[in-house]
């Protein structure tokens, strides 16, 4: 009896040192080293869910084809286990505690967007998995005092600050419409914007809440038709986008400058056939930057890859979500390890350059080594205004009055 009572003590005592040593390591599955992500392949995300999924694949389709990761000696190839998250937070949560619990993955990449990011952020932390992410931008993800989370983009209340005071340099004292989706992205964007507003002693006229589904915007087009606001600013995210840029050619609404995030030109060309010229959009990243690196080459190379594979010229959202494998490489291999308290501090040492941009991460996680760029929509192309020292192209203003086009 006493023999067996050692026995399964024994065994017990092994199951359980099994187990907590398992969870201070990456899983691994022979010579692959398994990330994984809930994504938005469905629901009112699923656009950029998808650019979002196709630049993790992309990274790690580079990396693998170059030589994979070397920790220890060996090499190892890197592979994701994605779920959809249907572009709901609440399942975005329980799936990124299904990856962790269940699968065993012990390093994450980010969802799209920062909402779905706001959810599932306290479970990396609770589980000290570290997640690098692309597409959560939200000023609120950086204020937490999480440790494990680690963001390439610049924060939301940075994108279309250039956009106000592009106009302010045109106009003094000019008017502002806003209408913004409820979201926390887009409410940090707004911060940004009423920041410069004010400093620019803009007037705001209108202040309207995009509808939940993003599916009609023709009350605030009817006030700005009425208003003849000099600068209209739509925050959205693509199905805004798309919706605002095919109501404002239908409703044939004028104004001076038209502001916008996630308003990709192949996108607006290949879904509204056009209509999008003169518009600005806030972009993390435009391939005619000069950044490069020995992966990717230069922002160039990496769209003539991407447009090679999915057709299309590659959203910012593809770009910044290729860099986060980047970054993982890189930590793996300066931490030699699969310790993830290691490749945690190695991923929070992070300074390198890549073909997306610098990136370095502050305490809070953030990047602080990119700036932001503006692109106007020019011919159907996504030509780069702003910051002047990127540009490639001059700022179209106003915007020609449909009568005139």
């Amino acid at each position: 009896m006493k023999s067996l009572k050692f026995i399964t003590t024994l065994i017990s005592s092994i199951l359980i040192l099994f187990a907590t040593t398992s969870l201070s390591f990456a899983k691994v599955v022979g010579d692959t080293i398994v990330l994984g992500s809930a994504i938005s392949l469905t629901g009112k995300y699923a656009t950029n869910g998808e650019h979002t999924q196709r630049g993790y694949d992309l990274g790690v389709k580079i990396i693998n084809d170059a030589g994979g990761v070397k920790v220890g000696g060996k090499t190892y190839k890197l592979e994701v286990k994605y779920y959809d998250d249907e572009s709901n937070s609440a399942k975005a949560a329980a799936l990124a505690q299904r990856l962790i619990e269940q699968d065993g993955v012990q390093y994450m990449l980010g969802p799209y967007g920062s909402g779905l990011t706001i959810a599932i952020a306290p479970v990396t932390e609770k589980f000290g998995v570290p997640m690098v992410e692309a597409n959560g931008a939200s000023r609120a993800l950086f204020t937490k005092g999480y440790k494990y989370l680690f963001a390439v983009l610049n924060s939301a209340d940075q994108y279309l600050n250039s956009a106000v005071d592009l106009m302010a340099d045109k106009k003094k004292g000019a008017t502002v419409a806003l209408a913004f989706e409820q979201d926390s992205f887009s409410l940090d964007v707004k911060l940004g914007v009423m920041e410069r507003i004010k400093a620019h002693g803009m007037k705001v006229v209108i202040d309207d809440a995009l509808p939940k589904e993003l599916n009609d915007m023709t009350a605030t087009l009817q006030k700005v038709k009425a208003l003849k606001p000099d600068l209209l600013i739509v925050s959205g995210h693509s199905k805004g986008a798309m919706t605002a840029i095919k109501q404002i050619n239908d409703l044939k609404v004028d104004v001076n400058m038209l502001a916008m995030t996630h308003c990709d030109a192949a996108a607006i060309n290949k879904n509204l056939g056009g209509g999008g010229d003169y518009t600005l959009c806030a972009a993390q990243w435009h391939k005619s930057l000069s950044y490069k690196d020995n992966y990717f080459g230069s922002g160039l190379e990496y769209a003539k890859l991407f447009e090679s594979i999915y057709k299309y010229d590659p959203p910012y959202q593809a770009a910044e979500s290729s860099a986060a494998l980047l970054v993982y490489k890189e930590a793996f291999e300066r931490a030699n390890s699969f310790d993830k308290d290691k490749v945690r501090d190695a991923l929070a040492k992070t300074d390198m350059q890549t073909f997306y941009g610098g990136i370095k991460f502050n305490d809070a996680g953030q990047n602080t080594s990119k700036p932001m760029v503006l692109f106007q929509v020019q011919d159907g192309k996504n030509n780069v205004v702003a910051p002047i020292k990127w540009a490639e192209a001059k700022l179209i203003y106003p915007i020609p009055k449909w009568k005139d086009r």
